[in-house]
């Protein structure tokens, strides 16, 4: 299936030099807001309170995190849990109280908007356990990030491996440094949402991939860069198709899924520009400059059993 069909091939490889000191100077970027902004963990990260209570009937949740934060526990996190009469509070920590008394706090805040509000069970997460989850994360990056070199060496070439890897790593960068430099509260889901777009990112790097190989091998063109044109412009219009109709679902999340997927959404949505434009303009480069030819990808002839050499 093709949304068009282009007749001349697009010259992305002119742009190729340009395209990757941009590349550069956010990953630079990037790197610079993490080392001295860093990133503003959430509750799942840093510890703190977690409380869930029950009410009488479906719990009216955008309602309870108004009422929370009028009465100063904006940075409350509010879900359902459940049921749509469960629903799971989660306060970071606050100098001077202790667990039992915040809860008790916000307990009296809510059952003034409801007297019938219920309190089902309250939990303290120390930041131990947080930073636990933080290293689990960070470590989970690592063996991905991992096996995709693996993978991709063994499916293509290692110049392919580093190309496609660096692209990732561009990716993975800006979503981290936007969070850096917003202060947008890093949690759980946006990690889980990092994850998935590791996994997008390689997707649609192979694709392209493919094409580029496919041309090395039928090809007779020595040009390289003509050659990753050619795939690129080829398969542009199912790198269109793929990610518009996914950035319309993630999009869909994003406002109308709520507060609990809003930081999810959000991180996919500005993954999946980046990483079309990483796989489409960044990785094909890196691969060109790396000395990637047409003898890489063609097998010598065999030699037949007592042939003359």
């Amino acid at each position: 299936m093709e949304l068009f069909h282009l007749k001349r091939d697009i010259p992305f490889m002119r742009w190729a030099r340009s395209t990757i000191y941009v590349s550069l100077a956010f990953i630079l970027a990037s790197v610079v807001l993490l080392a001295t902004k860093g990133l503003n963990l959430g509750v799942d990260f840093t510890g703190g309170t977690v409380m869930e209570v029950g009410y009488p009937g479906a719990a009216d949740v955008p309602a309870i995190r108004a009422v929370l934060a009028k009465s100063g526990y904006g940075d409350a996190q509010v879900q359902n849990f459940g049921t749509s009469s469960e629903v799971l509070v989660r306060l970071p920590v606050k100098a001077g109280v202790t667990s039992a008394q915040l809860s008790e706090n916000v307990m009296t805040v809510l059952r003034q908007a409801d007297a019938k509000v219920e309190m089902r069970r309250v939990e303290f997460v120390g930041p131990q356990v947080g930073g636990e989850l933080f290293e689990d994360g960070a470590l989970a990056l690592l063996v991905v990030s991992i096996g995709i070199v693996i993978y991709l060496a063994l499916r293509f070439e290692w110049r392919f491996s580093l190309g496609a890897i660096f692209a990732t790593a561009h990716d993975v960068f800006i979503v981290l440094g936007v969070w850096s430099l917003f202060q947008w509260e890093f949690s759980l889901t946006v990690l889980a949402a990092v994850l998935a777009l590791l996994g997008y990112s390689v997707n649609d790097t192979v694709v392209v991939f493919d094409r580029i190989r496919e041309n090395f091998r039928k090809t007779r063109m020595t040009d390289v860069a003509a050659i990753m044109d050619n795939a690129k412009t080829a398969t542009l219009s199912r790198t269109v198709i793929t990610s518009g109709t996914t950035l319309l679902m993630v999009l869909a999340m994003l406002f109308l899924g709520g507060e609990v997927l809003y930081g999810f959404a959000l991180a996919l949505a500005i993954g999946i520009v980046v990483g079309t434009y990483s796989s489409v303009l960044v990785a094909s480069p890196i691969v060109m400059w790396l000395g990637v030819s047409r003898e890489d990808f063609i097998k010598p002839p065999k030699q037949e059993p007592g042939a003359m050499v």
